[in-house]
């Protein structure tokens, strides 16, 4: 619906950072109205055609002088407006209320109670919700005319809302798959705002424009990784360029899974493809990885080693930028987020798709990025619409980088002092549950904001059985200790033994031996039945053992929609058992564990 001047009436997203933003656009456009994204300086006068206002979350502070910061007066205009965690917290301050650091920090699922009738957006909720929380703040006292319209044991004021002024405001993050009726409280503020309507049809149509506008009359030199995103970003510019201005690269890192460039090579052919080339430049990564151990680093360096194979084929098939060719990726959105591709976003991991060369090139406009502001799920509806093969658009993701971000690298053992994280004497596990620190870091989202920190270990009488008290515990120990970032469980092992440290970087054998231990995982998950149940399932190669010169593996399944939150999945014990098993048979491998952390406060790829 328009205005009487007939602009768009949009419900618009101020993004203070983080992760959440996008997300919350997508599920408002699900919801059947246009939505729009713009910084939170935007002046008020430039909002006052908005059908509503949405303060999203962030990793700061009010408090800090740095944090961003919208204009007042948009309380002045006279339509609806929703603060989501950070944007309750800025919108508590702002109209008077006070913001302190909370008892706790949560970050994963907790249980809220509603308060009466659970005001205009929570009603019909019930009594009880288990909804996705990450923050340290919270408000403490609330601005006059607001009633609080849920608690939980940790967050005093999880929601509250102005019904007068139609000014809502929670504390957890309702647009996440995992908050318990969040489609419902997102759509009750969408009803109350006048927004024109939006729908998913024609995907492809309106992308198709874009793309036409953006490339003019040049051609696409497009990176194929064999994953869901850039298999459906080369499908999409060959259906709208046409393969003969079209050309795909193949590289084969030698970090790709077993057997996956003939499956590709295969899976291309079938649907008439002719336009991609396959190039081994396996050598040539391993060569540039050699004695690399810091993880942004390596990711740098694979991302330069990408472009460098890719300017060298360019130039031998003359497809470069001076005969009129650009880039095409098939990077999505959560790519760019976690790369501090929006103002306020903080950095948690730089994608190969985003090193500064990369950006380098998107700023001379010279890079395509069809999907750069879609989700998975997206992705994958905008596949089904281009008739691509179910088994192609289902597949797991998997990261352009490869097996290379899931194999870890440490040049020396790395455990923090201290009486509290002593290997199997943590003080917070109870008597049928003893612990373990890991001698490496890993990559986390805490606040919204990136973390590099420890994983502990837990080790069960039943170490295939995953209990209530595990799961909790996978919650707890984050939100209460900042030193971990991951809690997991020994499948291998009853009891913990000390670790046996051994340096490594990314080599050809280690990434063998992880390659063989995915395709056990593949195979077991096929055999069981669950491969399209579980969203994603990244197995990780640890630095370390029980045995000298021996190694570990991480079982990473996770449940998603859109990757900005996952949820770690409950894999059957008889399942857990053949995997760990059959792992353990692969030399050289003596340790294997079950990583039991949501996102946040991990990310879903260790690096």
């Amino acid at each position: 619906m328009k205005g009487k001047t007939g602009q768009r009436r949009s419900i618009v997203i101020l993004d203070f950072g983080g992760q959440y933003a996008h997300l919350i656009a997508r599920r408002v456009r699900s919801l059947g109205a246009y939505s729009e994204i713009l910084d939170p300086e935007t002046a008020a006068k430039k909002l006052v055609h908005a059908a509503g206002i949405i303060l999203s979350g962030g990793p700061q502070s009010v408090y800090d002088a740095a944090s961003p910061a919208a204009d007042p007066k948009i309380f002045d205009l006279g339509i609806p407006v929703l603060g989501i965690c950070y944007g309750l917290q800025w919108m508590t301050k702002t109209l008077g209320g006070e913001v302190k650091p909370g008892k706790v920090k949560e970050y994963g699922q907790t249980e809220i109670r509603t308060v009466k009738d659970g005001g205009m957006l929570l009603k019909d909720c019930g009594e009880h919700a288990t909804v996705w929380m990450s923050h340290g703040d919270e408000a403490a006292i609330l601005p006059s005319g607001f009633a609080l319209t849920a608690t939980s044991d940790s967050c005093t004021h999880a929601a509250f809302e102005d019904r007068k002024r139609k000014f809502f405001a929670v504390q957890f993050h309702p647009e996440v798959t995992h908050t318990e009726h969040g489609t419902e409280i997102l759509k009750r503020f969408v009803e109350l705002c006048d927004a024109t309507p939006w729908s998913v049809t024609g995907y492809a149509v309106r992308i198709g424009e874009e793309i036409r506008r953006q490339v003019k009359d040049r051609k696409v030199f497009m990176l194929v990784s064999g994953g869901v995103d850039s298999t459906v970003a080369f499908t999409l510019l060959n259906d709208v360029l046409g393969q003969e201005r079209v050309q795909g690269l193949l590289v084969d890192t030698g970090m790709m899974r077993k057997g996956e460039i003939a499956e590709i090579r295969s899976a291309f052919g079938r649907l008439g493809v002719t336009n991609l080339r396959i190039e081994d430049a396996s050598a040539e990564f391993f060569r540039n990885l050699k004695g690399i151990y810091e993880p942004e680093e390596k990711r740098r360096i694979i991302g330069d080693t990408f472009l460098a194979v890719q300017q060298r084929v360019s130039e031998e098939t003359g497809l470069t930028a001076k005969s009129g060719w650009m880039l095409g990726q098939g990077t999505i959105y959560p790519d760019t987020i976690e790369s501090k591709g929006t103002r306020h976003a903080d950095h948690i991991k730089t994608h190969h798709n985003r090193v500064k060369a990369v950006q380098d090139m998107i700023e001379k406009g010279l890079v395509l990025e069809p999907l750069k502001e879609l989700y998975k799920d997206e992705v994958r509806l905008l596949g089904e619409e281009l008739g691509l093969p179910h088994e192609l658009v289902w597949r797991h993701p998997f990261p352009g980088p490869g097996l290379g971000v899931r194999i870890l690298c440490a040049e020396k053992s790395d455990v923090p002092k201290g009486a509290e994280v002593e290997s199997g004497k943590w003080k917070v596990i109870s008597d049928r549950l003893k612990s373990a620190v890991f001698p490496v870091r890993s990559v986390g989202v805490q606040g919204d904001g990136r973390t590099y920190r420890h994983a502990l270990a837990l080790y069960s009488k039943n170490p295939f059985a995953v209990t209530e008290e595990l799961w909790r515990l996978a919650t707890e120990i984050p939100n209460a200790h900042r030193e971990f970032n991951r809690v997991l469980l020994c499948t291998s092992s009853t009891e913990p033994r000390p670790f046996t440290f051994s340096p490594g970087f990314l080599t050809r054998e280690r990434a063998d031996l992880l390659r063989e231990a995915d395709a056990i995982v593949t195979e077991e998950m096929r055999r069981a039945g669950l491969y399209e149940k579980i969203w994603q399932f990244p197995v990780v190669l640890l630095p370390f053992g029980e045995n000298a010169g021996g190694q570990s593996v991480v079982l990473r399944p996770v449940e998603s929609q859109e990757a900005m939150t996952a949820r770690a999945s409950s894999l059957p014990e008889h399942v857990l058992k053949d995997m760990t098993g059959r792992i353990l048979s692969l030399t050289g491998i003596d340790a294997v564990f079950y990583d039991l952390t949501s996102k946040p406060p991990a990310t879903i790829e260790w690096e």
